[in-house]
């Protein structure tokens, strides 16, 4: 899947407990804790986040971050469909705030556990 984030966007501290995470960064960057692990990605970067290991990430900087997800195995897009929204229209809609009751409850059922609050990072990754 590409996924689109704009300039602010940060996820929980989460876990799959079913699947393994992975994204190729085409344009942006991104910043991200795995485990004990902080890191940076930029356009050409592969990120693996395996499951069970507590993992999140933010856009780093002013521009939006494109990113082809992968999710092995195969299942993470049913809860993107089941979590999201249909698109009414071929461009994106303006910033809003998820629904966190929605994602939490969809993210269950999926294997996908919020463990702390959104990612926020200072200074300078440390990998």
């Amino acid at each position: 899947m590409e996924f689109l984030h704009p300039p602010g966007f940060a996820t929980p501290l989460h876990v799959h407990h079913t699947a393994d995470e992975a994204f190729y960064v085409l344009a942006g960057a991104m910043r991200g804790v795995c485990g004990d692990q902080e890191w940076r990605a930029t356009p050409g970067a592969f990120v693996w986040l395996p499951r069970g290991v507590p993992h999140g990430y933010a856009v780093d900087g002013d521009e939006p971050l494109r990113t082809l997800a992968i999710a092995i195995p195969a299942g993470f897009d049913r809860f993107v469909i089941e979590a999201g929204e249909p698109a009414q229209e071929r461009t994106l809609p303006p910033p809003a705030a998820p629904d966190i009751e929605k994602l939490v409850a969809v993210g269950t059922k999926y294997g996908i556990e919020n463990v702390g609050p959104p990612v926020q990072f200072t200074g300078t990754p440390t990998a």
